[in-house]
């Protein structure tokens, strides 16, 4: 890790992309602020606000927080990716992805970033799917998240129970890489193939979600058949390029 060799500091960058999470953006910004860490991680929190209609721009700047405000919408891919290349351009060792929503309880966070303190793990996803315990999200995404595990083992023999979770963290040699490339619209999925045609290790940890505490999801039941379609697209084009850049390079 690249730490402050001065006080042997782990720099983390909590990541929170907000569109339209004026309800509970300011909750979830206190309570990561509220965690009691060890004394060697020195935690920042980045709100990212992807061109809200509603007060999440005003919410952010009266909570302490660093925030980027995107002049336009962008979309979690987007988002995500403006918050990796912050973490890498500004040498944080690691960098967490957490949803504005409050679905992701602060309380829950050492238990993705342990992994990667103990070199455990390059990416730690955090899952619902592996104790059942806290909200287990409605049936129809249960369904596609099922589906996309199957999708995830055929292609890269990866087995990960919960692909869509957004609550993962990353170390320096995973920032290296989404800092160039990062999937746009829906990359939770997505960015697992990229994982793991990149050889990082993946480790996926059991976690406690809760409902989302204000806002709407993107994705509701009458698109969820849309969504699996153009994700499988995505996932299908991720492995197709990374496969045809290994090959172009051996050969």
């Amino acid at each position: 890790m690249t730490n402050d060799k001065s006080n042997n500091l782990v720099r983390i960058l909590i990541i929170i992309p907000c569109y339209n999470e004026e309800d509970s953006i300011a909750a979830v910004i206190q309570q990561v602020n509220s965690q009691k860490f060890a004394d060697r991680l020195d935690i920042d929190v980045l709100a990212i606000n992807d061109c809200s209609t509603d007060n999440t721009l005003e919410v952010m700047q009266q909570s302490n927080c660093k925030y980027l405000n995107l002049p336009i919408n962008l979309g979690i891919g987007g988002a995500m990716h403006a918050g990796y290349k912050y973490a890498f351009q500004y040498k944080y060792d690691i960098a967490v992805q957490m949803d504005g929503d409050g679905q992701h309880p602060a309380q829950e966070l050492y238990k993705i970033l342990q992994p990667i303190l103990n070199n455990e793990a390059d990416v730690v996803i955090g899952s619902r799917f592996i104790t059942k315990q806290g909200f287990q999200s409605s049936l129809m995404r249960r369904v596609g998240i099922n589906y996309f595990r199957w999708l995830n083992q055929l292609l890269i023999g990866i087995t990960i129970h919960d692909s869509t979770s957004g609550f993962r963290a990353f170390n320096r040699k995973t920032l290296q890489i989404v800092d160039k490339y990062y999937p746009d619209e829906y990359p939770e999925p997505e960015s697992i193939v990229q994982f793991g045609l990149s050889a990082l290790r993946i480790k996926e940890v059991p976690v406690t979600m809760k409902e989302r505490q204000g806002g709407v999801s993107s994705i509701n039941n009458g698109r969820a058949i849309y969504y699996m379609v153009k994700v499988t697209l995505g996932i299908l084009f991720i492995y197709i390029r990374l496969i045809s850049k290994r090959n172009r390079k051996y050969n």
